[in-house]
């Protein structure tokens, strides 16, 4: 399970608090990139397509692994346009996603109080350029950030009930 979203939308946050409903290992797919592309984003400049496939191709790599271990997880990445969900699926074709979405100037304000270590609030208005909403035809919800965590999670489990 893939829990997506710009980035300041609580990803990791619900990840870790889904994972722990699941009784699943939570892992962070900002783990998963490159230090070129870490250094490219803490530099300010929002990641292309060719900077996102490798990345997004290890998260998926990493997901198959633990599903065909038997020791599924649940992984946070931004996964902003359908292609990079497909791709995804085209590697765990049961992949699913819980995308967390909601108004720009809310998850901008969330950022003055967070401090990340490569990906600077400006480049928010590049994610929401980029985001591509879940579609009708991809497993998974789409949940309000408005939502308190607990809320999300619970509204992801009735979903895979």
């Amino acid at each position: 399970m893939v829990v997506m979203g710009v980035q300041g939308c609580g990803k990791s946050t619900v990840g870790r608090h889904l994972a722990e409903a699941l009784g699943m290992p939570f892992e962070d797919g900002d783990d998963l990139h490159s230090a070129e592309a870490r250094a490219k984003m803490a530099s300010g400049h929002p990641l292309t397509d060719e900077d996102r496939l490798p990345w997004l191709t290890r998260i998926a790599e990493r997901i198959r692994e633990s599903v065909e271990s038997g020791d599924p997880l649940v992984v946070a990445c931004s996964a902003l346009k359908h292609g990079y969900r497909d791709l995804m699926r085209g590697i765990v074709p049961t992949l699913v996603f819980v995308e967390l979405y909601g108004d720009q100037a809310l998850i901008a304000e969330r950022l003055t109080h967070r401090n990340h270590e490569y990906m600077p609030p400006a480049l928010l208005d590049s994610q929401f350029a980029t985001l591509e909403p879940l579609g009708a035809d991809e497993a998974g919800l789409r949940v309000n950030l408005a939502n308190t965590p607990d809320g999300i999670v619970g509204l992801a489990l009735q979903y895979l009930k």
